[in-house]
């Protein structure tokens, strides 16, 4: 059921009861570094490896967002690579559409997001030159293949790493963390406002906390039972 601000706010002081003080301490030294402004997107990665440690990444530089294109291959997670992740994380999944990735791209700039396509280009920036005066969603491609012509021709920006030795490119996961690591670092030092909004923390801190409660469905119908039956 669709729940309020108010509402959601009580479940959550409520579940936070059957959470230890150390996660609960854990929680708000994370939420508070947790950020949308920048968000990755994931074209058809098949190598179940390299994309669950994308999302390692992405937990640990406080991205919350993924946004997961699998028209071909469905994204599996790996548990030993993810090492529990993806359960912070929000996970977004497009396979459904004619053309998900321009799908996917279209509903990103509904979101104010700029895409940025992550390969070498012939109009394509510097890492340490991308601009961030908007949100940027960061679209990582297959290791053989790259990313779909679709995403080449309909992305805003294009944005390389600078490499100095023989080989041609990056793994994935590689890129994945210099690029978040710098691009986060870098909306830290700017004045943009780059945290979650509250409501948004109330939702993600409600999410990790069913996320750590076994009984998480069960303790949740008890609270809307008792609510119904007090009102």
């Amino acid at each position: 059921m669709s729940l309020t601000l108010e509402q959601k706010k009580g479940l959550l002081d409520f579940l936070m009861q059957y959470v230890s003080d150390a996660r609960k301490n854990t929680f708000d030294r994370v939420i508070a570094n947790r950020t949308r402004y920048v968000t990755v997107v994931l074209e058809n990665i098949f190598q179940p490896h390299n994309a669950s440690a994308v999302l390692r990444t992405c937990d640990l530089m406080g991205v919350q967002d993924v946004h997961i294109i699998d028209d071909k291959i469905p994204y599996r997670v790996n548990p030993d690579v993810a090492l529990g992740s993806s359960k912070w994380l929000n996970l977004y999944h497009y396979s459904e559409a004619e053309d998900n990735t321009l799908h996917t791209f279209d509903k990103l700039r509904r979101q104010g997001y700029k895409i940025v396509a992550t390969t070498p280009h012939k109009d394509d920036y510097d890492l340490d030159q991308l601009p961030l005066d908007n949100k940027v969603a960061l679209v990582f491609g297959t290791e053989l293949k790259g990313l779909s012509p679709e995403a080449l021709q309909h992305a805003d920006m294009y944005v390389k790493i600078p490499m100095y030795g023989f080989t041609e490119s990056f793994n994935i996961s590689v890129s994945a963390a210099i690029i978040l690591h710098h691009l986060v670092e870098k909306i830290r030092r700017k004045d943009v406002r780059w945290e979650l909004l509250p409501e948004e923390k109330t939702d993600i801190l409600l999410q990790w906390a069913k996320n750590s409660i076994k009984m998480s469905k069960e303790l949740e119908a008890h609270y809307f039972q008792h609510k119904t039956k007090s009102s």
